[in-house]
């Protein structure tokens, strides 16, 4: 049972759009290869090129999943000549997901 002190949690239904953007949330951060980045990004930024050799990637694979969690504000870019570079952008859900990585760890 959780603890109703701890945990405050709104009593009246969530609308549409709300549930939306959870789901699309818990949905980024249930991918793997998502997780490696955002984990990665929450450190300092990092290029397109930086995160396919650090987390040993295919570029495209990387570029891909990155549009995805821009899309959903979860990382941003800056660009620096030709190269964008890259770092996370929602301290709520960095702190949702290395809340998870601890627990995962304490099991």
């Amino acid at each position: 049972m959780l603890n109703e002190e701890k945990i405050p949690f709104e009593t009246e239904d969530l609308d549409e759009e709300i549930l939306f953007l959870v789901s699309q949330t818990f949905k980024a951060i249930s991918d793997p290869t998502r997780i490696r980045i955002l984990n990665l990004l929450c450190k300092r930024e990092h290029s397109v090129n930086e995160i396919s050799e650090t987390l040993n990637l295919k570029q495209s694979t990387v570029s891909h999943q990155l549009s995805f969690l821009k899309n959903l504000r979860l990382v941003k870019f800056r660009r620096e000549g030709t190269t964008l570079y890259y770092s996370q952008d929602d301290e709520h859900v960095m702190a949702i997901l290395h809340q998870t990585i601890d627990h995962a760890k304490h099991n």
